[in-house]
Parts: structure tokens; sequence; C-alpha cells
């Protein structure tokens, strides 16, 4: 019986000696695989945009930029009043902004932002879908915001 035994013990050396060449290599090869995936990672992460491009791309002013409602009142008069009426209370084209639908708990700033950006689909009224306003700047955007929050303000919609 020991010679048997000892054959198989022999055997698994060899195997096993030949299994530690082939797991080295492997390691090694794994690794340099993980090398290759991980440059064109970090060069890509390299290339991200910043805050403030980042902040553009989302049609925000740059940080710590603030709205000044006497500043809002022209740009909208100049993009927004066709549809939403003088001082914003509506038309047949568009919904009145100063509604408590607007109000800034349900409508927050950002939510103005993407729809000029992006354009809304009709949602709480029967007037259609709004469409993009590309030529309007993030900063007169947060000026009519504040202009539209201002005279919610003056109506109690707070």
């Amino acid at each position: 019986m020991k010679l048997p035994i000892r054959m198989f013990f022999s055997h698994f050396g060899k195997q096993f000696h030949c299994f530690r060449e082939k797991g080295f290599q492997w390691l090694i090869r794994r690794r340099m695989l993980a090398v290759v995936v991980a440059i064109p990672m970090l060069v890509t992460a390299c290339d991200m945009p910043g805050p403030e491009a980042r902040r553009q791309a989302l049609h925000l002013p740059p940080l710590g930029f603030k709205g000044d409602p006497n500043k809002g009142v022209e740009p909208f008069r100049k993009y927004c009043i066709v549809c939403h009426g003088p001082k914003g209370q509506g038309s047949e084209q568009g919904p009145p902004l100063i509604d408590r639908v607007y109000r800034p708990d349900h409508h927050a700033d950002l939510s103005f932002h993407f729809a000029v950006r992006d354009g809304v689909k009709s949602h709480h009224w029967n007037y259609g879908d709004m469409k993009p306003v590309p030529l309007i700047t993030p900063e007169e955007t947060e000026h009519v915001i504040a202009f539209i929050r201002k005279e919610q303000k003056r109506v109690g919609i707070n």
C-alpha cells in the first residue's frame, strides 16, 4: 500500500509544481490586463469637465450667482410674456407662473432651468408642450426666476 500512496503524492507534487508555474503566469497576465484596462479609465477621468462646465451643461449660472428680480423683468418680456402673459398671469398660449402649481416647494428653481433648456411636456395644463428657449442665458433665467418668485410672494404664494 505504501507504493501507491507514494506515487500519488509524488505525482501530486509534480502537478502542484506545474500549477504553481501556471498560476504565477496567470497572475502576471491578470495584473497586466488590469493595468491595460485602468490606463484608459484614468485618461478618460482626466477629461471630465470641471464644475463650471457641468453647470453650463445643466443651464445653471456660475456658483454663487444671485438672481435679481429687477433684472428679470426685461428677459421675461423678451422670452416669456407671449405664452405666460404680463407679470406671469398666463395667456391663451401658456399657463400662469404666478400660481400655486409653481410654488417653490413644488417646482424648484432648478425645474425652471431645465424647462428653459429642454422644454416641458404638458402635465399640469392643457396648453401643449413648452419648447426649449435656447437664446436665454442661465444668468437671465436666474433673474427671471427671481422675478417670478417675487411676484409669487407678492400675491401670497410661498
